[in-house]
């Protein structure tokens, strides 16, 4: 039986398994290894998003949004939908294999609204930048 997210250890431990599946990913990999220089400082960024995200604490500083529009328009805005989709399809695959349990649950659901936010600003960006 596998236990739920229940400290940082744990969601640094999801967010690590999570980004080697996706630096491996040929359809979102890209965007990634071509973007990030320092996976550590990444790795550590996206562990305090979750870790303020799940458990309420004020560590993240950022604005991941931002960070997704800025992205898509280094990459000649070709982040599409379909790419979030394997986003989140790696994300669930990662918690299920190591986790279950509510905040597992809401770890799959917070990055579902997310997903819709984050691209939502994708496409508002590209509307009012054409």
């Amino acid at each position: 039986m596998k236990s739920d997210l229940s400290s940082r250890e744990d969601i640094h431990l999801l967010v690590t398994e999570f980004y080697n599946h996706v630096k491996a990913d040929d359809e979102i990999g890209y965007f990634f290894n071509k973007s990030i220089t320092n996976w550590d400082e990444h790795i550590n960024k996206i562990t305090d998003f979750w870790e303020s995200n799940l458990f309420f604490k004020s560590v993240y500083h950022g604005n991941p949004k931002r960070a997704h529009i800025d992205l898509d328009t280094a990459h000649n805005y070709s982040i599409e939908n379909k790419h979030f989709g394997i986003w989140l399809m790696l994300w669930f695959q990662t918690i299920d294999k190591l986790f279950e349990g509510d905040l597992a649950e809401r770890a799959k659901h917070n990055a579902r609204k997310m997903s819709t936010h984050f691209y939502m600003g994708i496409f508002k960006n590209r509307v009012s930048n054409s």
